[in-house]
C-alpha cells in the first residue's frame, strides 16, 4: 500500500525558515520523480519544486526561486522541502507528489502559515 506522508509544517513568523518532509512507502521510491506542490485558499494547486528520481535537476516555480531547495534521501525514502526568507504569501497547504509517467501518488498535506 502506497503512503506519501508529509511534516514539518507549522506556524512561522516572515523570514523565518521551515524544513517539509515526505515520507515514502509501497513503491520504488527511487524511480519516482517527486515534486512539492501548494494550495492557498481559493486557490487552484500549483506546483512549487520538483525534483527527479537521482535528485539530479531540479525545477522550481519563479516565486520561490532563491528561497526553496528540493533535495531526497533515496535511501531513506524521503523528500524535503527546504523553505527559507518564507512570505506570508508561502501560507498554504503543501503536498508531496510522486510520479513515474505512469503512476501518480499525493499525500495528504501539511499546512505551512507565514504570520506575524
Amino acid at each position: 500500500q502506497v503512503h506519501l506522508v508529509e511534516s514539518g509544517g507549522g506556524l512561522v513568523q516572515p523570514g523565518g525558515s521551515l524544513r517539509l518532509s515526505c515520507a515514502a512507502s509501497g513503491f520504488t521510491f527511487s524511480r519516482y520523480t517527486m515534486s512539492w506542490y501548494r494550495q492557498a485558499p481559493g486557490k487552484e494547486r500549483e506546483l512549487v519544486a520538483a525534483i527527479t528520481s537521482t535528485g539530479g535537476s531540479t525545477n522550481y516555480a519563479d516565486s520561490v526561486k532563491g528561497r526553496f531547495t528540493a533535495s531526497r534521501d533515496n535511501a531513506k525514502n524521503t523528500a524535503y522541502l527546504q523553505m527559507n526568507s518564507l512570505k506570508p504569501e508561502d501560507t498554504a497547504v503543501y503536498y508531496c507528489h510522486a510520479a513515474n509517467g505512469w503512476f501518480g501518488y499525493w499525500g495528504q498535506g501539511t499546512q505551512v502559515t507565514v504570520s506575524s
